[in-house]
């Protein structure tokens, strides 16, 4: 699969936990969202992203990882030309 040419794309279709490689030029953003019944993990591999988690903006450099529930409302907009690479596990039922 080629993932370079998307801008969104899904490393390892069809399983779990779900992967996301995220490229946005500087400028670009994501409309707000959630993802209900997952834990992310967001981490940026180049570039810097604003990252809004609910109410709470965030600055994340290259290197840095950001955790959270999936409830929460994220929006990342890139502050450069950026990448991330983003996992959406399904939350066990503890």
């Amino acid at each position: 699969m080629d993932i370079e040419g998307q801008p969104h794309a899904n490393v390892f279709p069809d399983s779990e936990p779900k992967t996301i490689r995220l490229r946005l030029s500087e400028g670009d953003e994501v409309a707000p969202h959630s993802h209900p019944g997952r834990d992310i993990v967001f981490y940026l591999v180049e570039g810097t992203v604003e990252l809004q988690l609910d109410d709470d903006r965030h600055e994340v450099t290259a290197g840095d990882i950001a955790r959270f529930e999936g409830e929460r409302e994220i929006s990342p907009r890139a502050l450069e030309d950026s990448t991330a690479l983003i996992v959406l596990s399904p939350r066990s039922e503890d």
